[in-house]
């Protein structure tokens, strides 16, 4: 009888929290964790080598804060072979980079600054 009672008290006291707890959370934006990444950034950079038969470049930047790497010259592959005629060595480029099925990749391409 004394576990009725409690079981009755705790639902009284529990179902009307719930909705509000349920409304605390964003139901209309991607939940991370089901493989939505967030915005890429931007990051700034300057071509050392392009590779055109490879599909890559070497690049010389900055941070790259969405993925959390320092500053540093590294190898890319590029999502769109198109954008290798845009980049010669030393030119400076704006870029975002995306990790995509596991390669570093290129992903928007704009004149640096």
């Amino acid at each position: 009888m004394k576990l009725t009672a409690a079981a009755i008290l705790f639902g009284l006291v529990l179902v009307p929290v719930m909705p509000a707890v349920a409304g605390q959370h964003d139901h209309d934006g991607p939940a991370m964790g089901q493989g939505q990444a967030m915005d890429p950034a931007w990051a700034d950079g300057t071509v050392k080598k392009v590779n055109a038969d490879a599909g890559k470049v070497t690049i010389s930047h900055g941070p790259l804060t969405s993925l959390d790497m320092p500053a540093m010259t590294m190898v890319f592959r590029v999502s769109d072979p198109a954008m290798l005629d845009q980049m010669k060595p030393g030119n400076r480029i704006r870029f975002v980079v995306e990790r995509l099925g596991g390669a570093l990749t290129v992903t928007a391409l704009q004149p640096g600054r």
